[in-house]
């Protein structure tokens, strides 16, 4: 059988048929993935909002089930999820790679992640890098010059959810993409809460006394899962709001991000925004001994013990501080 050969002409047509349509997807993706209040057009995101209304109403009801067990159990579950999960992993690895590690640890480390219910490791890293891109720009998916309500909360109460959307997504965070157990983690990153919440529910039980087991197990669950997750999450926006208002900045960086030491209290570090944005690579936040960077701490142990390697860490001079990027 003889082999089609194509010509000369006909391969120049196809590459000129071939580059406006490349072109058409990657406008697409782009107008697909515009993020700010602009661009959300007042819609509401119903799912989100009344899971939010949910968490919150049962936040409040977990006070009426206060005892020394559940405040335990929910401490460890917040820094699992937001000292480990979002500051170690979700930001300071998989958005910045200020470090590396091992496949199996990335994997750990992104499963605590999703235990903060801050949306699976594609979302949020695409979203962050939107907001680096864009910071307090028209596009950036958070920014205070969209109102301070917006950027704490608003934002993810409004538009289109993106949380399955891996190949728009993908366009920000291509690297996860073509990993299938980030995909898979994403797609599914609920489910991890949802059985905490079960294994809670348990160890409640099962250390309450004769006769509370039930009070027990509810109590334990409110605490470690919906507490837990609530505080978290505005621990998380302070970092998008407070912290490109109010603060000091030791860096001239291109938007107004800001060194906030209590959200840096409870974040672990991520409120020392302003460092961060002039220096996204480094996994240590806290350039000065003073600035509290539980976060940083983590990896350099990790370092120590063999689990991290690469581990970036910003240089700069105290007498000329100049920023090394946005």
């Amino acid at each position: 059988m003889t082999p089609v050969v194509a010509t000369h002409e006909e391969v120049q047509q196809r590459s000129s048929t071939a580059a406006p349509a490349a072109e058409e997807m990657r406008s697409k993706l782009k107008k697909d993935l515009r993020m700010g209040r602009k661009n959300q057009e007042g819609r509401i995101n119903w799912v989100t909002s009344i899971a939010m209304v949910i968490f919150h109403a049962l936040s409040i009801v977990a006070l009426f089930f206060f005892s020394w067990k559940n405040v335990v159990a929910a401490a460890i579950m917040y820094f699992l999820a937001i000292n480990v999960g979002v500051g170690m992993c979700y930001h300071r690895l998989l958005t910045h790679r200020g470090y590396r590690v091992s496949k199996w640890m990335e994997y750990f480390l992104t499963l605590c992640g999703t235990l903060s219910l801050e949306g699976g490791p594609i979302f949020w890293v695409a979203t962050h890098r939107v907001h680096h891109q864009n910071s307090d720009q028209e596009g950036d998916p958070h920014t205070p010059h969209d109102g301070t309500w917006w950027s704490h909360a608003g934002w993810i109460l409004s538009g289109r959810a993106l949380h399955s959307e891996t190949a728009l997504l993908g366009h920000y965070a291509p690297d996860l993409t073509r990993d299938r157990v980030h995909v898979w983690l994403s797609k599914y990153h609920w489910l991890s809460v949802t059985i905490f919440g079960f294994i809670q529910m348990a160890i409640g039980a099962a250390v309450a006394p004769a006769g509370h087991r039930l009070s027990g197990a509810i109590g334990m669950c409110l605490w470690g899962t919906f507490l837990r997750v609530t505080l978290g999450l505005h621990a998380t926006w302070l970092t998008n709001s407070v912290s490109h208002i109010w603060g000091g900045r030791r860096f001239e960086t291109r938007d107004d991000s800001r060194n906030n030491w209590l959200v840096a209290l409870f974040t672990g570090g991520e409120g020392w925004h302003n460092n961060h944005h002039a220096h996204p690579v480094s996994a240590r936040h806290g350039l000065v001994w003073w600035e509290f960077d539980i976060n940083y701490y983590g990896i350099w142990l990790m370092e120590k013990i063999g689990l991290a390697k690469r581990v970036q860490v910003a240089a700069w001079d105290p007498k000329d501080p100049k920023p090394a990027g946005v």
